[in-house]
């Protein structure tokens, strides 16, 4: 079997690093906040090239605390991709926001300068750029939108780790970026965890108090806050994983450059593109076919896993019907029945990535 993702091979390949963790982080009862915590948060700003890195209990609490630390006008709008995890989208219901779900450039899953004017009225207060599968957005056009129109910028860069555009990693290029390191993320934990970037000292101060009970020092409470924090353990199994990131990442992308060579000449697929501009990370590789689901069962019976992201464009969601979004034309209330998740990650080998590849090929004949 050709596994979509494979954790436990993942563990075996750093297993001593890992066990070692655990066991610091038992020895010493440090199970909230402590040693690994702040070794963690230092360690990944280090590698953002971030100027505060707060941990948090997951990527969704790290949305909803960014937004609270804007302090978005009640009931502004907040433009978000269609195509996203709905954890974007609640988040900005949950912080009593608007949600307006704008389109994307149909090679990278991406927001776009166009397509984020589009969505632009009177009430808009920010913009969420979701660096999708992967991709990074065009951030040098979109800050040109927020600049011209005086909005923040939320960087969603739960499936971007180490990503880049023009140059410059993702999570340092808007007011305030969040993360997510579920266990099938680029970093991921043991189990929920998340974390938020910026370089605005007023806004770090605010999102840690925010996740701490709304206080800096224990019982002076400054404001009602939440509990949301990372955890000792899984803070210190990012700890040993976040030295192999830039290897496995390097991994991903060879395994990206051998798909799209090998499908290049594919007819019935349409394959991502990749900007000129952007370091793409690949925690997804998806291509799009209208026999998306014949597809996934021919490679299901071949031993090759496959997955869907994301099967239902937000718009088209019952939670959205009030919206009144699902029946614009948008590209992704169109491709939303198209898309297909084929396996990528270090657990590939290139004889893998040819074999996916011939499957391709002898379902389209």
């Amino acid at each position: 079997m050709i596994k979509f993702l494979d954790l436990h091979a993942q563990y075996l390949s750093i297993k001593s690093d890992i066990d070692d963790a655990i066991a610091k982080v038992i020895a010493n009862s440090s199970f909230i906040g402590g040693p690994s915590v702040k070794e963690f948060e230092q360690a990944f700003a280090e590698y953002l090239g971030a100027e505060f890195c707060i941990g948090v209990a997951n990527g969704t609490d790290a949305i909803e605390i960014a937004l609270e630390a804007l302090k978005l006008p009640a009931g502004s709008e907040v433009i978000i991709p269609g195509n996203t995890f709905i954890a974007s989208s609640e988040a900005v219901t949950r912080s009593g926001l608007r949600v307006v779900f704008a389109d994307v450039d149909p090679g990278n899953y991406t927001l776009t300068a166009e397509t984020v004017r589009a969505k632009l009225t009177p009430h808009t207060s920010a913009i969420m750029a979701v660096h999708l599968y992967g991709h990074p957005c065009d951030m040098v056009a979109l800050k040109e939108v927020a600049d011209e129109h005086g909005l923040k910028i939320l960087e969603d860069c739960a499936q971007a780790h180490g990503a880049t555009c023009h140059g410059k990693i993702v999570g340092t290029l808007g007011d305030i970026a969040t993360f997510s390191f579920y266990p099938g993320k680029n970093l991921g934990a043991y189990g929920d965890a998340g974390a938020i970037a910026t370089g605005d000292v007023n806004l770090a101060k605010r999102a840690r108090m925010i996740a701490n009970h709304g206080r800096v020092a224990k019982y002076d409470h400054e404001f009602e806050g939440r509990n949301s924090r990372l955890d000792g353990l899984q803070a210190a199994i990012l700890c040993a994983k976040l030295p192999n990131l830039p290897g496995w990442t390097e991994r991903r992308i060879a395994v990206a450059d051998r798909y799209l060579v090998e499908l290049s000449d594919v007819e019935g697929i349409i394959l991502p593109r990749r900007a000129n501009w952007a370091k793409q990370v690949y925690h997804l590789f998806v291509i799009r076919t209208e026999r998306r689901d014949e597809l996934s069962k021919w490679l299901s019976d071949k031993g090759i896993e496959t997955g869907v992201h994301y099967p239902i464009a937000l718009p088209k969601l019952k939670a959205y019907d009030h919206l009144g979004q699902a029946k614009e034309a948008l590209f992704v209330n169109q491709a939303d029945e198209t898309l297909l998740s084929l396996p990528i990650g270090e657990h590939m080998s290139d004889a893998d990535v040819v074999t996916v590849a011939a499957a391709i090929k002898s379902f389209f004949g």
